[in-house]
């Protein structure tokens, strides 16, 4: 039901090709003040939908920063009407735990801690967390903590449903 709903809103178009347009729209803005997006949803919650945009900078992004963001994305928005729905648009940053989506990010973040969801079981597990040691196309390597002992994890990329950086305690 939703699938129709969302094909009705968007003139046939599905949702993952409407993201990727409201990405080109915002991707001018984000680059004239080198911000890079981390993230862009468009959900739809408890009965309103809503255009979430994850965005950071080199040295992290400001409060500031998201109201800049929001005001001109949001206007470029107004201008297009590129969604037909009454939405809410939310900029912020990525937060601490930011998740890794891309091949820049995952490379920006060799050597930091990460967290690693799986799609089928690996070792018994279905997560990992240690440092990102390693990034190919299709795998990432982690130095993981098992019993005290360290030992290095390679991950197959296509095993990965979710990954993340991670706090360290």
């Amino acid at each position: 039901m939703l699938t129709l709903f969302i094909a009705d809103y968007f003139g046939g178009m599905s949702l993952d090709t409407k993201v990727e347009e409201l990405k080109a729209i915002l991707k001018p803005i984000l680059d004239q003040h080198d911000f890079f997006l981390v993230d862009l949803e468009f959900v739809h919650e408890r009965g309103d939908w809503y255009l979430r945009v994850y965005a950071d900078k080199k040295g992290g992004i400001s409060i500031d920063d998201c109201a800049l963001i929001s005001e001109e994305y949001g206007e470029k928005l107004d201008e297009l009407n590129p969604i037909e729905p009454a939405y809410y648009l939310e900029v912020s940053s990525p937060g601490a735990e930011r998740p890794l989506k891309n091949d820049e990010s995952l490379t920006d973040y060799v050597d930091d801690y990460v967290h690693a969801s799986l799609y089928q079981k690996q070792d018994g597990q279905k997560a990992f967390e240690g440092t990102l040691l390693e990034v190919t196309d299709t795998k990432i390597t982690l130095n993981v903590k098992v019993k005290n002992l360290r030992k290095q994890v390679e991950i197959s990329r296509d095993n990965i449903a979710k990954l993340r950086l991670a706090i360290e305690f």
